[in-house]
């Protein structure tokens, strides 16, 4: 009997390795906004909260409220498409300057991965960065940023840094499922 027991249990482990992407995505819902032309997946258990003057959609954990995601929806001068904005480290170092560390704030954002992707026609920058608040304390984000329509969005996902580890391939899998349309 104990026999059967494990080799159950070393299948089920060994399905669960060999399907990662599975496994992952069996505990995340997904968030579509039809009006805005925008989708993206978050965990189960995560929060929708309203933000004033803020972003327009943001999602928290239950729990540790502090780990989040949000979409930022703002104008793009003169229609330009995302590679007419910049490099993907050129971009991401001005939306780290501009929206993550703000002069005044406290805080403070190094980049430390850029990159570009495609995926159905679209561009996206995938940004990484890591964050000091004044208070010392550390977080890690990731950003998908797409220009669609004459508008450019910005998803975010912010863990704190002891957690990354931990969430990285979770964020990473929410990060990638973020589109425009």
């Amino acid at each position: 009997m104990w026999k059967r027991i494990a080799l159950i249990l070393l299948l089920v482990f060994s399905f669960s390795l060999s399907n990662t992407h599975v496994a992952s995505a069996a505990g995340l819902k997904s968030f579509v906004d039809s009006a805005d032309g925008y989708q993206f997946l978050y965990p189960n258990g995560w929060l929708q909260v309203k933000v004033a003057n803020g972003p327009d959609v943001v999602f928290h954990d239950l729990i540790e409220v502090s780990e989040n995601v949000s979409v930022v929806i703002s104008p793009v001068p003169d229609g330009k498409t995302l590679p007419e904005l910049g490099t993907p480290t050129e971009v991401g170092y001005r939306l780290g300057k501009a929206a993550l560390a703000p002069p005044d704030s406290g805080r403070s954002a190094e980049l430390v991965n850029a990159v570009q992707k495609e995926s159905d026609g679209k561009i996206y920058y995938f940004l990484e960065y890591e964050v000091q608040l004044p208070n010392q304390q550390k977080r890690h984000n990731i950003s998908s940023v797409a220009v669609s329509r004459g508008k450019l969005f910005t998803f975010n996902a912010s863990v704190p840094e002891q957690r990354w580890k931990r969430l990285q391939r979770m964020i990473d899998e929410i990060v990638s499922s973020f589109t425009v349309y």
